[in-house]
């Protein structure tokens, strides 16, 4: 108690540096950069190569048809987007990831780093849709500015130029504002407080704690979803005011996420937003909770220099595009059609987020199942299993951390769409707004694990034919339901529907529905 006592007193008097603050921003952005590139290493060629589910080179050779090139779309690949490509950039975001993890990151590192991942981003199709693909983007560049031009020592080097931890904290602004306006503007259980009701059942990937928590009372959710407008739509404003009320903004946005992250597997959302949050502190706040060895032996390694004239210029030129670019981010965020995860231009340089706007009361769930059986209608079926989505019903669920399962949160956004509005169920006279291609790629999942795909199955726990092809392939959806502590499983599931009518490699509406939406023509085994 002693301890935070002083470090509320010293937060009424002026900051002095924010070497320390850089060091611990990098430094977590290095641990989100290198779980995003490993998932690119362990995920990408069963999504994004040759033999993909939405092969990269296929979209590179329409831009091409187009007459597009790299300044249209800024991305590494559209220099050449082979599986040897795809996996080597991979390799080097991993590698530049783990020196600035270690410690080491200036402004051509982070530069890198930005570039190499943009790359995936703007040419990652579906599997990068998610919002935080576009903030790890922006991240990335603000961090570039944070950092030194050429000094990779963060404590050594001069300080960063204050106005760099200003952009960096309006990034956390607009974050964490927009998540709640988007709540403002959306699902009324965010009004009547009882999203938190079914949040912890409903979210993409629950962890072994959600259950415990969706079984909490009534009472508690709704106090949680008070504390979420509080941190959300008032918090924030506090990072711009004075000393004392911009540490307390950092402490409830920084502890938030971290409830956040225990709550669930949000991938690297949260991760990612704490580094932001970590810039609303500064150097005087992070002595104050450190021993005193460490600040002695931090103050003999961290002689004051300031930062150079060369390093501000560039920062402030970089400040006014920034200014620029965020008139239509404010005009979105206080537009009653707020949208939600939006860029502005190719290099998503500023951009609009938001969160959860809506939830989910129920959840629903696909289940993929083959079998070896000639006839369909008396077979007997499997199911597969995929690493952390809810399948089996006794299967605890699973802890990722910051890792990314692009594949499992693909399939807890087709569990969404309705049987009679999926593709191959929509009447030819339909139109194009029924006629969706939004869920076509799953045809092209059950294509290939009746082709004996052996990229895909890489992204599958269990292949309960242990890697021969099945002869049909059927889904079925169910809502599923977390089971409290101590019950005999952690799931029940009820309300079974048919989502995908058995299929097989020669069932002719599959490969026609693949040729019609683009998707890479198949060619059926002999």
């Amino acid at each position: 108690m002693t301890r935070a006592a002083d470090w509320l007193r010293a937060s009424v008097t002026p900051a002095r540096d924010y070497r320390l603050t850089r060091w611990l921003v990098l430094r977590l952005l290095g641990v989100v950069y290198l779980f995003a590139f490993l998932g690119i290493v362990l995920q990408g060629l069963p999504l994004l190569g040759s033999h993909g589910l939405t092969p990269m080179a296929n979209l590179v050779d329409r831009l091409h048809g187009a007459h597009l090139g790299f300044l249209d779309v800024p991305s590494v690949f559209m220099w050449g987007s082979s599986d040897t490509a795809i996996t080597t950039w991979a390799y080097v975001g991993v590698a530049l990831s783990l020196v600035v993890v270690a410690g080491y990151a200036n402004l051509p590192i982070l530069l890198v780093l930005w570039l190499v991942y943009g790359s995936y981003e703007r040419l990652g199709q579906l599997w990068f849709g998610f919002g935080w693909e576009i903030q790890l983007v922006e991240t990335g560049l603000l961090a570039a500015f944070l950092a030194h031009p050429w000094d990779p020592r963060p404590l050594a080097a001069p300080s960063p130029p204050r106005l760099a931890i200003i952009l960096v904290r309006w990034l956390v602004f607009r974050i964490m504002f927009g998540a709640g306006m988007i709540k403002a503007h959306g699902s009324g259980c965010w009004a009547d407080l009882t999203c938190l009701d079914a949040h912890f059942e409903t979210q993409p990937i629950p962890n072994p704690l959600s259950a415990g928590l969706h079984h909490l009372p009534h009472a508690v959710h709704a106090g949680g979803v008070m504390l979420n407008h509080v941190v959300e739509l008032v918090m924030p404003f506090f990072v711009f005011g004075p000393r004392f009320l911009r540490l307390v903004a950092a402490c409830a946005m920084g502890l938030f996420q971290v409830i956040l992250i225990i709550s669930g597997n949000l991938a690297f959302l949260n991760w990612l937003t704490l580094v932001p949050i970590l810039a609303v502190l500064d150097d005087d706040a992070l002595r104050r909770v450190l021993p005193a060895r460490v600040r002695t032996w931090l103050s003999a390694r961290m002689p004051a220099r300031p930062p150079g004239r060369g390093h501000r210029i560039a920062v402030a030129i970089f400040a006014v595009l920034v200014a620029i670019k965020s008139v239509a981010v404010v005009e979105n965020l206080v537009s009653s059609k707020q949208a939600m995860n939006r860029s502005y231009d190719r290099l998503a340089l500023v951009n609009t987020y938001g969160a959860f706007g809506s939830v989910g009361m129920v959840r629903h769930e696909l289940v993929i199942e083959g079998t070896m059986d000639a006839d369909p209608t008396s077979a007997t079926w499997r199911e597969y299993e995929l690493p952390c989505k809810p399948g089996a019903l006794d299967r605890r669920p699973c802890l990722l951390g910051p890792y990314h399962l692009r594949l499992d949160w693909l399939i807890w956004f087709a569990a969404m769409v309705e049987p009679e509005q999926t593709p191959w169920s929509s009447p030819p006279d339909a139109g194009p707004d029924r006629r969706t291609a939004s869920v076509v790629w799953m045809m092209h999942v059950v294509y290939k694990l009746l082709d004996g795909d052996t990229g895909l199955r890489e992204l599958f726990a269990v292949d309960p034919f242990h890697g021969e092809p099945p002869l049909w392939i059927r889904i079925r959806r169910f809502v599923y339901h977390l089971e409290p502590y101590g019950a005999p499983a952690w799931w029940q599931r009820d309300h079974d529907e048919l989502w995908l009518s058995p299929v097989s490699l020669d069932t002719p509406e599959m490969r026609e529905l693949l040729n019609a939406s683009g998707m890479p023509s198949p060619t059926l085994r002999n």
